[in-house]
C-alpha cells in the first residue's frame, strides 16, 4: 500500500512538472504606451450616488500584438476626472490587422453633482462627457 501511495505521489509530481513547462505560447511585453480612446459609451447620463455603471471605451489596435493594459484615471478635482487607456505591445509573431478593443471602467459616484469626464483621444484632443448624479 505505501510503495503504491509513492508511485502515485511520483505521478503526481511528473505531471504537474511537465504540465508547468508546456506553456510555449507566452509572450513577453516589449512596451507599454498611450492609446486614444476613439470612443465612449455612457449607458445612463443620469444616476442615484452610490449605484454603479460601466462606462466603455473604444480603441484601435494596429496588430494582434497589441492589447489594452490598464486606465489612468486621475481625479482633477471632486467632480472632474481625466481617463488616458494604455496598451501593450508583446513580441514574437502576431497577425497584422486592425482590431477594435472594448473596456469599460466601473463609476460609482460618492457624492452627488454633476461629473466631467475626459477621455484622452490623441494630441492634445479630448473627448469630454457629462454625468449627472442625483
Amino acid at each position: 500500500m505505501k510503495k503504491l501511495l509513492n508511485i502515485g505521489f511520483s505521478a503526481l509530481f511528473l505531471g504537474l512538472v511537465l504540465v508547468s513547462c508546456e506553456d510555449d505560447d507566452y509572450q513577453t511585453i516589449q512596451s507599454i504606451g498611450k492609446i486614444r480612446i476613439d470612443s465612449v459609451k455612457i449607458m445612463q447620463d443620469t444616476m442615484a450616488v452610490h449605484s454603479i455603471q460601466s462606462i466603455r471605451t473604444y480603441s484601435t489596435y494596429s496588430s494582434q500584438c497589441e492589447g489594452f493594459y490598464g486606465y489612468d484615471y486621475i481625479h482633477d478635482s471632486s467632480l472632474e476626472r481625466s481617463v488616458t487607456a494604455y496598451k501593450y505591445t508583446t513580441e514574437g509573431p502576431c497577425t497584422q490587422g486592425i482590431h477594435v478593443g472594448i473596456n469599460q471602467i466601473k463609476f460609482s459616484p460618492r457624492q452627488t453633482g454633476t461629473y466631467t469626464f475626459k477621455f484622452w483621444n490623441g494630441d492634445n484632443s479630448w473627448i469630454t462627457k457629462t454625468i449627472v448624479v442625483e
